[in-house]
């Protein structure tokens, strides 16, 4: 008979197993260190959203936003599978602080789908691209989504790369694989910044 705690804690196990269930970005992995993985991934069609906020409320608000997209708030009203992870990135060309414009946060669209099928958004806020082919260094983190402990991971991926002689492109990013309904402690987390080819 299992204790009391062991019951409760069972679900949240299991439904973050369900969570991660959830297409990701297609990678290879070249090498890992201690600290960090480098990855190389390939081309990959994102819906992205501008959003002013500080960084603790702009996952959110951007999740809003792409949310709507995905589930029929476009033209075609189609429903689009919902990926993991969500990227959240400075949007000016700062290392840890955000610039004045704010964060940009994504979603990956997914594989199948082309620019030219992608169904158009409703909501002007909503941008469709296509990223390229990237190289990029990953440390991954559990725990919550502050920003006093991203930017500590941040710094500590970056001190790593410095240390190896790897040359960042931009900034670090956020990467969030769990829903907000997943216990903080059971969070997966990634810092990831794009290296040199």
């Amino acid at each position: 008979m299992p204790s009391p705690l062991k019951a409760i804690l069972l679900v949240p196990i299991l439904t973050a197993g369900v969570a991660r269930a959830v297409e990701e970005p297609r990678f290879t992995v070249e090498s890992r260190t201690t600290t960090y993985e480098i990855r190389r991934y390939e081309p990959v069609l994102v819906a992205e959203t501008p959003v002013t906020a500080a960084f603790d409320e702009a996952g959110s608000a951007g999740f809003r936003v792409l949310a709507g997209y995905i589930f029929g708030n476009n033209q075609s009203r189609a429903r689009i599978a919902m990926t993991a992870p969500v990227i959240q990135e400075a949007a000016g060309p700062t290392v840890l602080k955000p610039a004045a414009e704010g964060f940009v946060v994504q979603f990956t669209m997914p594989a199948g789908y082309a620019l030219a099928t992608l169904p158009t958004p409703n909501d002007p806020r909503v941008r469709l691209r296509e990223l390229p082919a990237r190289r990029v260094a990953v440390l991954g983190y559990s725990g919550s989504w502050s920003e006093a402990r991203y930017q500590t991971k941040a710094a500590a991926l970056l001190a790593a790369l410095k240390t190896d002689g790897l040359r960042p492109v931009g900034g670090p990013v956020l990467a969030r694989f769990d829903s907000p309904f997943q216990l903080w402690f059971l969070r997966r987390n990634e810092v990831w910044v794009e290296l040199d080819a």
